[in-house]
């Protein structure tokens, strides 16, 4: 006989306990005798030690919070003044001044802004919007823009 001709059975079917004594499996069906774990229904969690804490209080629990919310990326002021008309966050983006321009963006005070724009992103200090009108510009509050699926740039493309 050759191991390749050997009539052997890739799964084998798990033993049925509590079918009687005959079946190899009875009685107790491998739960030993009596307590807490040789009865139905009673599901003990990992850390449960019979009532007793010792090790579970010894742990410190992990203090602190954090948070989930993307924190706005910051553009400073003065940085505006190499930009012109329409400022948006795609035009920041490809100015280099954002990582990306499907988050929300803020505009802080630093330095001097002369340029006449157009700002429209999701924040900008109160200082900031006084510059703007000083400088002869505006800003408008809008959303951060939504990144389209591959499925829309794919119809988009048809």
């Amino acid at each position: 006989m050759k191991y390749n001709e050997l009539q052997a059975t890739a799964n084998k079917s798990k033993k049925r306990v509590g079918r009687g004594i005959s079946a190899g499996g009875g009685k107790t069906a491998g739960r030993g005798t009596k307590g807490q774990n040789s009865r139905t229904g009673k599901k003990l969690h990992a850390t449960f030690q019979g009532g007793q804490n010792a090790i579970m209080s010894a742990v410190p629990k992990k203090r602190g919070f954090k948070s989930k919310r993307v924190p706005a990326q910051v553009v400073y002021a003065d940085h505006l003044n190499a930009l012109k008309g329409t400022v948006d966050n795609f035009a920041l983006f490809e100015a280099g001044l954002i990582a990306t321009p499907f988050h929300q963006v803020k505009v802080i005070a630093r330095g001097e802004l002369t340029a006449k724009v157009s700002l429209k992103t999701q924040g900008a200090s109160t200082s900031v919007v006084e510059a703007l009108k000083k400088a002869g510009g505006s800003f408008e509050k809008t959303p951060a823009p939504t990144q389209k699926s591959q499925k829309e740039v794919e119809a988009d493309d048809k």
